[in-house]
């Protein structure tokens, strides 16, 4: 049987060549960790959520271009689309100072929260755990092979 293992390696937080380096949008606690769904429409967390208390100014992850700021199903979102690919949404706002087109530079304000704020990261329709955007490099998984051959395998 061959047996496989879990290896990690380290790779760029963004995309190869970028400069692009991300900060938490609030300095508040984590209070639920991504939890990425087993499919499309089923539940998780498809992002990170800060107990920070309305009225918590929510400052831009990194530099980008507005491309979204509005309402959701009665909920204020922003999102930002940055030089690597990857694009920040800003949810559960009480107010949202920019507007759609804005450019913006790292830390700057974006709106205040209307209580916990939900932190999200996709590369474009997948999600991604953005507390791994906030070190200079990232764990990737990879499967390898440990030991054994293919004729031991069981059929």
């Amino acid at each position: 049987m061959i047996l496989l293992a879990l290896a990690l390696t380290v790779a760029a937080a963004g995309a190869p060549g970028s400069s692009v380096r991300y900060v938490p949008p609030v300095d508040a606690p984590i209070i639920e960790r991504f939890r990425p769904p087993a499919c499309t429409w089923c539940p998780g967390n498809r992002g990170i959520d800060y107990a920070t208390l309305p009225g918590t100014p929510v400052r831009a992850s990194a530099a980008g271009v507005v491309t979204f700021s509005g309402s959701v199903a009665g909920d204020r979102f922003v999102v930002v689309a940055h030089a690597d690919g990857l694009r920040t949404t800003y949810g559960y706002l009480a107010t949202a100072v920019v507007a759609a087109g804005d450019r913006v530079v790292s830390r700057q304000l974006l709106g205040t929260a209307g209580g916990p704020l939900h932190f999200g990261v996709r590369r474009g329709d997948v999600y991604l755990d953005p507390e791994l955007l906030f070190t200079a490099e990232r764990l990737v998984a990879r499967l390898v092979p440990l030991g054994g051959d293919r004729r031991s395998q069981p059929v």
